[in-house]
């Protein structure tokens, strides 16, 4: 992979939480360019929502802000947002859209996010590294606080 060496490398630390799942919610993100050590932390809300939806606008808003393409290492300690990356999309976008329940077909949900992520993550090479939340991981924390605090002004 010749291109990776030109491409400027980032790393993407997100989070999303709700209180109540569907309830106030909150994401945010940590994105750090490691060769400069420049960093940029963002967070929002909604006021009804869910934990999944969450997780997803954190990567969302995160890969948004990127004005280049760029080699990115997403830290999450989003299961859903992992598996979603590295193994349901592929089969979604095979199958239109639709994720199979039991024989039958049914609309993947969060549809529209997961749209959108797959567009901005075919802007750039993402690599997916999970990390275990609540367990003392600096930037996860902090994103933990800052998605927290976003959703508060609902509560």
């Amino acid at each position: 992979m010749p291109e990776s060496k030109s491409l400027p490398t980032v790393h993407l630390y997100t989070d999303g939480g709700c209180s109540g799942n569907p309830g106030p919610g909150g994401w945010a993100f940590l994105l750090r360019h490691p060769a400069t050590g420049k960093q940029l932390e963002r967070s929002g809300a909604e006021r009804e929502t869910t934990n999944n939806r969450m997780e997803l606008m954190a990567v969302i808003e995160g890969l948004s802000v990127l004005k280049r393409r760029s080699q990115v290492e997403l830290f999450t300690d989003s299961v859903y947002v992992g598996k979603g990356l590295s193994e349901w999309m592929p089969k979604w976008k095979a199958n239109g859209w639709r994720r199979r329940e039991g024989k039958k077909w049914a609309p993947v949900k969060n549809e529209e996010l997961w749209r959108q992520l797959d567009e901005l993550v075919g802007k750039h090479q993402v690599k997916y590294t999970r990390v275990a939340g609540h367990s003392g991981h600096p930037e996860n924390d902090r994103c933990d606080e800052l998605a927290v605090a976003a959703y508060q002004k609902y509560l």
